[in-house]
């Protein structure tokens, strides 16, 4: 077959001329080098453990992908695998990849030769990649299942005890109950493993962003000193590895966008070039547009300009977002991230095992529900307090009572009700920690007698009696690259140990310029109008460890200067003091960064999630609801913004 016919078979490309197979890149290809613009399609089907397993057939059906991905892991999942394996030693992997995400496609995924990545495997890929083996031999399809293994660093244990690790946020000594240790390695390990043939990858922790890089690296030959090039595809797989958050998921405007039920999972087409087109299925619910993909470039970032990965260290401030007209449900062209070289560490995410929790989830009904709700959690503390005395326990680590319904989580900020008598519906959260795992049982069993013994109006346990379980706190540190040693297996064959080259690496320190504050925020016209801040933005927030980001973009650029102006760190510090635990005098707790591509601000809130994760008693451990807070912040004495742009 010629060349020609090759490139006709995958049909019409968003980026112009049609795509040579992903296997070919523009180094790789031998007499068929592929076109300018040539480009590759890749689809994410899973953005945490337990996304919808409708995803997998959208994009499968009507995406004509060249790869499809799966992310699938978080600190809290990372966590909760660890204690899995710890039950058995098959177990540590997300079973949803292989039971829902795969085994009923299995036979159109080889038909149509879509190559699959996942970090799936958890902290038991090889097991993982095995009970993939038996649902491809179940459907009679033969396929190549690699494992990239090396990620955990458990067996380095006692070494590094002694070594003087400090935690990267908190300062802390490395604990001495070390429960999992996962470098977050990069996308290098998967192109090699797609480079000797295979048809699905499973890994371990990787970057998230490394299941769409490591594909576009195999597919261009993209080199390890191509940093803009190397950006540009950690940006692609920064936008998509969240399912559908960039397909209008979580959007501050959700009421403009159509049909949930239905949402479309992102397409990034690629060139060679490191240009991309995000895009989704034809005829599916959800939104593709600036204000939704800009919101997802801020999701989880920290420093824009630093955003620090394994193969690349990258800029994506000066990043554009520009929407293309004519698209079913929407699609935007991407570019202007930037690169420079990575360091010479990878980061480790370890956990420790920190006591025990419990959490208790009542609602209460009738009227003064929130004071009924208040009075209740604390009686049920006095009660167990006096268990507690009595058996030879010690008080509880921690504590946490919040009532929702009554705005706890807004502090200062909270509405309160005009009649004083609140809502007549609420719900008690109750949460504890304590170092004793029978401390804790001893809670668990005093949450039902409130039903008959305090409050009225208590109308259940929502989950029946809480359930006791462990604390694993995160500890974060950077570790040698070139102490680790990476696997490669092919049909659970050990097949090469992968070499990371440290020839394009850096640990030079950069060092931050502070903000400065420009003549044209000082010369801004004021004027009588207030705005809330929902009027003027879109706004996301998410989580890392303990700390919180906040992003804020927005809707015009002329609205741009007005947001500087305002929203400064030490005013986001005074907004959400209330749930900051400073930890230090005068430290600073609340970081800005600026996004001039997109208009837009970040703000990293240190100490913001009362431990983040599983370590955290609060209703919101990952800082989700942070970005709506801030929706009602007030933008005051400013002229008519609204007239600027009409």
């Amino acid at each position: 077959m010629s060349c020609v016919a090759l490139l006709g078979l995958r049909g019409p490309r968003l980026l112009g001329a049609a795509a040579c197979p992903p296997r070919w890149g523009r180094r790789h290809s031998a007499g068929c080098e592929p076109p300018a613009g040539a480009a590759v399609r890749i689809g994410c089907a899973s953005g945490f453990w337990g996304d919808t397993a409708a995803a997998v057939p959208q994009l499968l059906y009507g995406g004509k992908l060249d790869f499809l991905v799966f992310d699938y892991l978080s600190e809290i999942t990372m966590s909760l695998l660890t204690a899995a394996k710890a039950r058995s030693p098959v177990l540590g992997y997300t079973p949803d990849f292989v039971s829902s995400a795969m085994a009923p496609y299995i036979k159109d995924i080889h038909r149509k030769g879509v190559r699959v990545i996942s970090n799936a495997g958890g902290i038991n890929p090889l097991a993982c990649a095995a009970a993939l083996q038996e649902v491809a031999k179940k459907a009679d399809v033969d396929l190549k299942i690699a494992v990239v293994a090396g990620d955990d660093l458990m067996s380095e244990k006692e070494n590094l005890k002694g070594a003087g690790i400090t935690d990267l946020e908190s300062g802390r000594q490395f604990p001495e109950s070390i429960h999992s240790m996962n470098v977050y390695l990069g996308a290098r390990p998967i192109s090699r493993a797609l480079d000797l043939g295979a048809d699905i990858v499973v890994t371990g922790r990787c970057v998230d962003s490394g299941i769409v890089l490591g594909p576009l690296i195999h597919s261009f030959g993209w080199n390890r000193d191509e940093f803009d090039l190397l950006a540009a595809g950690s940006l692609a797989g920064h936008l998509i590895e969240c399912g559908a958050q960039c397909t209008g998921g979580i959007f501050t405007d959700w009421h403009a966008v159509p049909d949930w039920h239905n949402i479309g999972f992102p397409i990034v087409e690629c060139s060679s070039e490191g240009e991309f087109i995000l895009s989704k299925p034809p005829d599916t619910g959800g939104l593709i547009s600036f204000g939704t993909v800009a919101e997802q470039l801020v999701y989880e970032l920290g420093n824009p300009q630093r955003y620090l990965l394994p193969d690349v260290t990258c800029d994506f401030s000066e990043v554009s977002i520009t929407e293309i007209p004519g698209f079913d449900g929407g699609a935007v062209k991407v570019h202007g991230a930037k690169g420079s070289p990575p360091s010479t560490f990878y980061k480790v995410n370890a956990t420790y095992l920190d006591g025990f929790r419990a959490t208790a989830v009542c609602p209460v009904g009738g009227p003064k529900a929130i004071q009924k709700g208040k009075r209740t959690a604390e009686s049920i503390l006095q009660r167990t307090r006096l268990i507690f005395s009595q058996l030879g326990y010690e008080d509880y680590s921690a504590v946490n009572i919040q009532v929702l319904g009554s705005e706890d989580t807004y502090g200062p900020h909270a509405r309160r009700s005009i009649d004083g008598q609140g809502p007549r519906e609420a719900v008690i959260w109750l949460a504890v920690h304590h170092k004793q795992k029978e401390a804790v049982e001893i809670f668990s069993r005093e949450i039902a007698p409130a039903g008959t013994g305090m409050a009225p109006g208590l109308t259940g346990i929502v989950g029946g009696r809480p359930r006791v379980s462990p604390v694993l706190k995160p500890f974060f540190f950077y570790y040698p690259k070139s102490n680790v040693q990476i696997n490669l297996f092919l049909n659970g064959q050990h097949v090469e140990t992968f070499e990371e080259d440290l020839t394009f690496t850096s640990d030079a320190v950069v060092p931050s310029d502070p903000p400065k504050i420009s003549s044209e925020l000082k010369d801004l016209p004021s004027g009588p109008h207030t705005y809330r801040l929902e009027d003027l933005a879109y706004t996301r927030s998410g989580d890392k460890g303990n700390s919180a980001n906040i992003g804020v973009i927005a809707r015009h650029p002329l609205y741009y200067p007005y947001l500087k102006k305002t929203l400064t760190a030490q005013a986001l510090e005074n907004y959400f003091l209330h749930l900051l635990e400073r930890e230090k005098p005068e430290e600073q707790l609340v970081t800005r960064y600026e996004l001039p591509g997109i208009h837009g601000l970040n703000f990293v809130l240190k100490n913001s999630l009362g431990g983040g994760g599983i370590a955290s008693l609060r209703s919101d451990p990952q800082g989700k609801a942070l970005g709506q807070m801030l929706l009602d912040f007030q933008i005051k004495n400013v002229p008519d913004l609204k007239s600027l742009i009409e």
